[in-house]
């Protein structure tokens, strides 16, 4: 079997990661009409690049499959107009409505948001638990969040991207109204506090969240 060029096959894989999601080699290797072996070659050298990165995951008994995903950047290969627009309407919710009305804006979506992210919490018997769902509610909203609990018996949530950077650079009212509904869904079991700032030149944005006492 000839291979395609390098870059050819490059843009393809990039492009079948970004349109169907994670995927095995063996199953890239088989659409993209390519040797398994060099569509390794070329997940290894696109990991090194920061463009994809590998998941381990255990669907049946025996061995966990690895699966290929874009990261940040990866995703950053693809145009994305999504930005612009937010930034258009930011800037028309100001002119019409003036600043105020765009701050009733932001505390309608915070209200949503709070509501929405309480009743998943609420499920929650304890604060690890808590975090946990945190992270997969901002998972799933596209900020590539995990967590992690400390030796010192507080958490980390870390989100390693930001799909609303371009808007909360313009309005960081955003930001605050963020960091307000993770305060109010965890509850008086915790305080967070956000330690590394995407706005600020951090490469993510990250929280600690330490357990009060009862």
């Amino acid at each position: 079997m000839t291979e395609p060029s390098a870059a050819r096959t490059t843009d393809r894989l990039l492009q079948r990661l970004k349109a169907v999601g994670p995927q095995t080699a063996a199953a890239l290797a088989e659409r993209l009409g390519v040797t398994a072996v060099a569509i390794r070659q070329h997940l290894d050298r696109l990991a090194a690049e920061g463009l994809v990165a590998p998941e381990d995951r255990r669907e049946t008994v025996g061995r966990p499959k690895r699966y290929w995903q874009l990261t940040a950047a990866g995703h950053g290969r693809f145009p994305d107009n999504h930005a612009g627009l937010t930034l258009e309407i930011i800037e028309a919710a100001t002119a019409v409505f003036g600043a105020d009305g765009l701050d009733r804006l932001i505390a309608h979506r915070e209200a949503t948001t709070r509501s929405a992210y309480a009743r998943r919490l609420a499920e929650a018997p304890d604060l690890a638990a808590k975090v946990a769902a945190l992270a997969e509610l901002r998972e799933a909203e596209g900020y590539m969040a995990e967590w992690q609990a400390e030796p010192d018996g507080s958490f980390l949530l870390i989100e390693n991207h930001c799909p609303i950077c371009a808007a909360a650079t313009h309005c960081q009212a955003l930001c605050r109204s963020e960091l307000a509904v993770f305060a109010e869904t965890l509850g008086r079991s915790a305080r967070i506090e956000r330690i590394e700032h995407l706005i600020a030149g951090a490469r993510r944005c990250a929280y600690r969240i330490i357990p009060t006492p009862p």
